[in-house]
C-alpha cells in the first residue's frame, strides 16, 4: 500500500522493542515527508527498529492504526501516534483496547496531551524522549476519559464548543493552521453563534454530593487535561483531574456581550471569575438533552467533531493508557506552557 511508506528494521534486535508509527500527514503545519525523514535519521543512528505508516488521506488512519496495533501485538512493540490531539486520541483508543504501550510525537496546533505529559514539542526531541523511555522501561499510567464508548484524552463537550471547532476547521483550510488562526476562528463563532439547550444532568463520584438536575445551557465541557484547565484559570479543577476525576464546566445561554467577555476571560486565564459559570469535579456525568429534534447530538472529543445518540455518559475510563516517557518527564508533566 502506498501509505506504508517505510518499513525499516535498523539493526533489528531481540532486546529492542520495535516502534510502529502512525503519522497523520494532515496534522499541524509540519511537512509530513520532512517529519518522516527526521525520524528515519534519528532511528537509524540509534539502531532503533521501526515501521512508519504515513496516512495521506483521512480514511488511511483507521487502516494504518489497525495494522500498527496488530504488528505491535505480534512483535511486542510500541504503537506511536505522530499527530495532533485528535490523531493521538483516535490511535490511543485502539492501543488501549489492545493493552499495548503507547508513544507520541506531537505535531498538532496546541498539543495539550503531549505538553501535559512533559513530552517535547520538537520532533527530534520527542523521538529521543521516546527511545529514552523505552531504554529505561518507563511507562506512565495516564487517566483517560470516556464519552459513551469513545475515549478522550484532553476534553469532550457538546453545545457551542463543538460548533466552534467545526467553524475552526473551515478557517484553517482558508488561512492555515496556527494558534492565532484558531483563536480568531473561536471569536468569530462566539460572535455569530448562539446555542440554547435544556439538559438533564446527573453526576457521581466527586466532592460535591451526587445529584440530578435540569439546567439551561449553551455548552457542557468535560476536561481531562490539567494543563488546559490551568491555562484558562481553573486551578482547582486542574488538581481534581490529577486526583482521578473529570472537570465539569457548564455555561448558560448568554447574550453576545457575555459570550465575548467569557471568551476573553478564558484567553486571559481568568475563567473562574466569570459570572454564571458552573464548575465542579466528578467521576461520572450523564447528560440528556431535552426536547431533542434529532436522534443525535453534535459532540467534540479532543478537537474532533462527531455525532452521538443521547444520553451521553462522561466518565473516568476503567483502564489507564501505558504511555512510554522518560523518567525525567515526570518533573515536567503539567508544567509545560
Amino acid at each position: 500500500m502506498d501509505t506504508l511508506t517505510q518499513s525499516t528494521h535498523a539493526a533489528e534486535s531481540e532486546t529492542t522493542p520495535p516502534l510502529f508509527i502512525v503519522l497523520n500527514a494532515g496534522s499541524g503545519d509540519k511537512n509530513a515527508e520532512t517529519v518522516a525523514n527526521k525520524l528515519a535519521e534519528i532511528f537509524y543512528a540509534a539502531k532503533q527498529p521501526y515501521e512508519l505508516f504515513l496516512c495521506r488521506r483521512p480514511g488511511d488512519i483507521s487502516d494504518m492504526t489497525k495494522q500498527a496495533v496488530e504488528l505491535a501485538s505480534h512483535r511486542h512493540g510500541v504503537v506511536v501516534a505522530a499527530g495532533g490531539d485528535g490523531t493521538i486520541r483516535y490511535i490511543a483508543q485502539a492501543v488501549l483496547a489492545a493493552g499495548l504501550p503507547f508513544g507520541i510525537v506531537p505535531l498538532g496546533t496546541f498539543n495539550y496531551f503531549a505538553r501535559d505529559q512533559g513530552v517535547p514539542q520538537e520532533v527530534e526531541q520527542a523521538a529521543e524522549a521516546l527511545m529514552t523511555g523505552m531504554r529505561e522501561g518507563n511507562e506512565r499510567q495516564v487517566q483517560v476519559g470516556q464519552l459513551n464508548d469513545e475515549v478522550f484524552l484532553v476534553n469532550a463537550s457538546l453545545g457551542l464548543y463543538p460548533q466552534l471547532l467545526a467553524d475552526r476547521e473551515v478557517f484553517k483550510k482558508q488561512h492555515g493552521r496556527s494558534r492565532m488562526v484558531a483563536k480568531w476562528a473561536a471569536l468569530v463563532t462566539i460572535l455569530k453563534r448562539d446555542i440554547k439547550m435544556r439538559l438533564r444532568i446527573e453526576h457521581t463520584g466527586g466532592e460535591q454530593k451526587s445529584g440530578e438536575s435540569v439546567i439551561p445551557a449553551s455548552t457542557i465541557f468535560v476536561g481531562n487535561n490539567s494543563l488546559q484547565l490551568h491555562d484558562v484559570g481553573l486551578a482547582s479543577e486542574s488538581q481534581h483531574v490529577k486526583n482521578g476525576q473529570l472537570a465539569i464546566i457548564a455555561l448558560p445561554p448568554m447574550t453576545i456581550f457575555k459570550r465575548i467577555a467569557f471568551a476573553f476571560r478564558g484567553m486571559l486565564g481568568l475563567l473562574r471569575k466569570a459570572p454564571e459559570l458552573t464548575h465542579f469535579a466528578c467521576r461520572q456525568l450523564v447528560v440528556e438533552p431535552l426536547r431533542l429534534r434529532k436522534p443525535y447530538v453534535k459532540v467534540a472529543m479532543d478537537g474532533e467533531v462527531s455525532q452521538m445518540r443521547p444520553p451521553l455518559t462522561f466518565r473516568v475510563g476503567p483502564q489507564c493508557l501505558r504511555l512510554v516517557v522518560p523518567k525525567s518527564a515526570s518533573e515536567q508533566s503539567g508544567t509545560e506552557q
